[in-house]
């Protein structure tokens, strides 16, 4: 009976569980379907020129798709934003939106997204008279489109192809006969808005080469479309094309009327009603104008029936009335002088302050030059000192000596992350930093950032303590990078004012809602304190607790500044509780997901370790690596013959091509800046005799978002340096595995 009972519980349980994830899922349909509805509107609207609404609807689908971390919805919202700017004729802000859906849409490899940001990049292009890169991206998307077998998005670029030589006016028929392959594609589509603008451009065509009776004929027809589905960009441009065609038909009747037409489609979309305001001032002042008078003709009757007794009154009250208009001239004669000194003063200072935002950004631009080139010389070595610790690691170190090396390889690992943050601190602060969601094992993480900062502690004499709570989740779902770089800065903190002293680490669990975990972390140590007027400044940025601290303990002020701001960014803050000479104590909680064990490995066995990276596609590839600096083409030559690999070097882009013209290679690894010919420059004479060959760009440059330019030049790929082994050895196993299949 009692097992009966536990079978019904365990039953109930089972249930509520499916309920509450059918539930969930239902709930994310419901939010998806929206907004799919949201961004249908919005492009409705675009096409309708009702952009306060489309603005709207964008907004609310957008911030729809951030709630629920969908990417993909994300990315369209803002290729429609770009959209939206682009039909208002503003190009900088559309190249902005559609540069951030690009860069999504590669992420997470959404081909359709991309080509259609593609064709809407190349409609930008267009009106910024930049017909070459119009042309690049049209080709892009007519890759994917031609990959994807996908006949109405080729229709799509063979319309935007033909309005190119249309609006260059290079080859008139070339452009129609575009258009005609783009009508045939788009036969089926219930895309009338695309199909409409088939239609004026094919009218425009027409125009171009004398045929004004076809011309008329496809411009009334678009004219019929775009008033069937209310399209107020192309009633507008129908209508004036019609009264153009007319005028040089020299029907100067149906062309005024064509003129009126599209005048007053123009005006109800961008002004108000003036006929109408008009009419309302006419009529309110008609009637009191004329009441007025009336007044004015009774007033006169009333003073020519009076005795000429009242005129010395009225000559008295003339005098008077001269008198006070006299004053009011000259009051405001001096309030003219007046006003005209306060805008000679506004523009003075207007002169100053629009000469002040002009160096603010001389030396915004500065300091972004300054913090590019110095990353760029910190990555360079640092890439030595992680290539090298990764040789050595596989040359079969003792466990001190291996220890040690994992140390070194894990401060490598959080001083490029430092470096990162330092040239990102401004998007750190704007909250524009992307969080990274995997999983990983937090007191492992913790262990690590100890091990890492155990010589510091020794040579204060300080030890550390870990108090780990044992109910803890193992699996942990969030950004274990951030979470160590919050915590060397705060360790790190600790054992910088503490002297033979001791630092107390502890994580414990707040509260457990299903698999959603409270957690609190504290740092706690005995050492020097921090009186209570510098508490609140300590989290500055370049800020310490006096000048006496600085000269005693070193520092940049910037590691608890980099604490709150990613806290901040994690919807966390950071706590201090100190004393002056009793010690500090640091504190902040954070949510995770806690993620369940897999079926195969059961609590207390060990993990099963990660499978390496097979070499064997590698085995007897011959790869060239192109790298002017010397220690850097021995470290990357080394960890690929490791793997069996035949290597060539190239000192600069010049030998690169020359090699490359006279043997034959499987891929090449290529830096960006060297002496003579760039990386870029390079690629892009390989790609005039090869353009099969995979080549990847190996640097330590700051990549924008925009990764534009290495794509359309010929790269395959960036792998930006250092490099983590896994990724580099990823993407080139990638690239030969396609070579592979293409033989």
């Amino acid at each position: 009976m009692r097992n009966l009972s536990l079978c019904f519980v365990a039953f109930f349980l089972f249930l509520t569980v499916f309920a509450n994830q059918v539930n969930q899922v239902q709930e994310k349909d419901e939010i998806n379907a929206t907004i799919e509805q949201f961004l249908s509107n919005a492009e409705q609207s675009i096409n309708e020129l009702d952009f306060d609404e489309a603005l709207n609807q964008l907004n609310t689908a957008l911030e729809l798709s951030r709630s629920i971390n969908h990417q993909k919805y994300i990315a369209l919202s803002s290729s429609l934003l770009a959209q939206l700017y682009y039909v208002r004729h503003e190009n900088d802000k559309a190249v902005t939106e559609i540069q951030r859906a690009v860069a999504i849409q590669r992420e997470i490899e959404d081909e359709i997204g991309l080509a259609f940001s593609y064709v809407t990049y190349a409609k930008i292009f267009n009106a910024k008279r930049d017909y070459e890169r119009s042309k690049e991206y049209l080709d892009l998307a007519a890759e994917i489109y031609d990959r994807r077998d996908d006949s109405e998005g080729l229709g799509l670029v063979d319309l935007n192809r033909g309005i190119l030589h249309i609006n260059t006016v290079e080859n008139p028929k070339e452009g129609l006969r575009l258009l005609e392959d783009a009508s045939e594609k788009l036969e089926e589509s219930t895309n009338y808005y695309e199909r409409s603008r088939i239609l004026y451009y094919s009218a425009r065509a027409n125009m171009l080469l004398e045929n004004y009776d076809k011309a008329l004929e496809e411009a009334e027809l678009c004219l019929s479309v775009a008033e069937e589905h209310g399209f107020q960009s192309m009633i507008l441009s129908s209508t004036k094309l019609l009264s153009n065609l007319y005028a040089l038909k020299e029907n100067y009747k149906e062309s005024l009327a064509y003129l009126l037409m599209s005048n007053q489609t123009r005006d109800s979309v961008h002004t108000l009603n003036r006929e109408a305001i008009a009419s309302n001032a006419t009529a309110k002042y008609g009637v009191d104008s004329m009441q007025s008078t009336l007044n004015a003709l009774s007033k006169q009757n009333e003073a020519n029936e009076r005795s000429l007794k009242v005129n010395k009154l009225t000559t008295i009250l003339s005098v008077a009335l001269i008198t006070i208009l006299s004053l009011l001239t000259l009051s405001l004669y001096k309030n003219n002088n007046l006003r005209a000194r306060a805008n000679d003063l506004l523009q003075k200072k207007n002169s100053e302050l629009v000469t002040a935002k002009e160096n603010a950004e001389k030396a915004s631009m500065a300091k972004a030059q300054f913090l590019s080139t110095i990353t760029h010389e910190l990555r360079t070595p640092l890439y030595a000192v992680t290539g090298l610790t990764h040789l050595l690691l596989e040359e079969s170190p003792t466990e001190n000596q291996k220890e040690h090396l994992n140390s070194l390889k894990f401060s490598g690992e959080y001083l490029l992350s430092l470096i990162n943050n330092i040239l990102d601190l401004n998007k750190l602060e704007a909250n524009k930093v992307e969080l990274l969601e995997t999983s990983f094992n937090l007191k492992k993480r913790i262990s690590d950032v100890l091990i890492a900062l155990k010589n510091s502690a020794e040579d204060k004499k300080t030890k550390m303590h870990l108090d780990f709570e044992d109910s803890i989740p193992k699996k942990l779902k969030g950004d274990p990078l951030k979470i160590s770089q919050i915590l060397i800065n705060l360790i790190g903190n600790s054992i910088k004012f503490t002297e033979e002293g001791d630092i107390w680490v502890r994580v414990k669990k707040v509260h457990q809602k299903g698999n959603q975990v409270l957690l609190k972390f504290e740092v706690e140590d005995n050492g020097e304190g921090i009186s209570k007027e510098k508490q609140k400044a300590i989290f500055e940025n370049f800020t310490q607790g006096s000048l006496q601290i600085n000269r005693k303990f070193g520092g940049t002020g910037l590691g608890l500044s980099i604490v709150k701001n990613l806290l901040n960014l994690m919807n966390s803050e950071i706590h201090l509780e100190s004393e002056l000479n009793e010690g500090s104590v640091f504190y902040f909680e954070m949510p995770f997901e806690a993620l369940e064990l897999t079926p195969t490995v059961a609590e207390g066995e060990k993990e099963k370790p990660v499978e390496k990276l097979s070499n064997d596609l590698m085995h007897g590839k011959k790869i060239l690596v192109v790298e002017d600096n010397k220690i850097n083409q021995m470290i990357t030559r080394k960890i690929l013959e490791k793997h069996q690999v035949i290597c060539d070097v190239a000192d600069n882009g010049t030998t690169a091509i020359e090699k490359v013209e006279n043997n034959d290679f499987d891929l090449i690894l290529m830096d960006i800046h060297m002496p003579g010919i760039s990386g870029i420059e390079a690629t892009i004479e390989i790609r005039k005799f090869n353009s099969d060959i995979p080549i990847i760009a190996l640097t330590a440059v700051t990549l924008d978002e925009n990764l534009d330019e290495f794509y359309l030049n010929g790269f395959n790929d960036i792998i930006p340096k250092p490099y983590k082994t896994e990724e580099f050895f990823l993407k080139i196993n990638k690239y030969l595995a396609q070579a592979k299949e293409s033989v």
